[in-house]
């Protein structure tokens, strides 16, 4: 639920990234790889704060890494090729083809996140 509520908390920050950048005249897929990385950040900093809370690992500087590595490989790459797809070729509104890219990676994004990123840290036996 937690993860979730996160999500869709990034999915609005992400959208709303978005529309201002396209308002600008940026690019669609610049735009759209930037308000990417403005909701993995906002995500990121949830994730730590209430979602992963109950486990320990080991650091934040280490699980920032990972996120970005996991998330952000998986987030940018999916939501621009996706959008280049929708908004570009298939000519969809770019918001509701960016929401179509945001859903569609959620899963993903998920067990990324639960098995890698903020992965519990074993103690070594004393």
């Amino acid at each position: 639920m937690r993860f979730n509520a996160i999500g869709m908390m990034g999915a609005l920050v992400q959208l709303l990234a978005l529309r201002v950048l396209l308002s600008t005249g940026m690019h669609y897929l610049v735009a759209t790889a930037l308000a990417v990385e403005l909701a993995m950040l906002n995500n990121y900093c949830w994730h730590l704060k209430w979602t992963w809370t109950d486990r320990s690992f080991e650091g934040r500087v280490r699980a920032f890494v990972r996120f970005h590595v996991a998330n952000g490989t998986v987030s940018i790459i999916s939501n621009v090729l996706l959008m280049r797809l929708l908004a570009g070729q298939l000519h969809f509104p770019p918001l509701p083809a960016n929401l179509i890219a945001i859903t569609s990676m959620s899963v993903v994004n998920f067990m990324l996140g639960d098995r890698w990123v903020f992965r519990e840290e074993l103690t070594k036996p004393g």
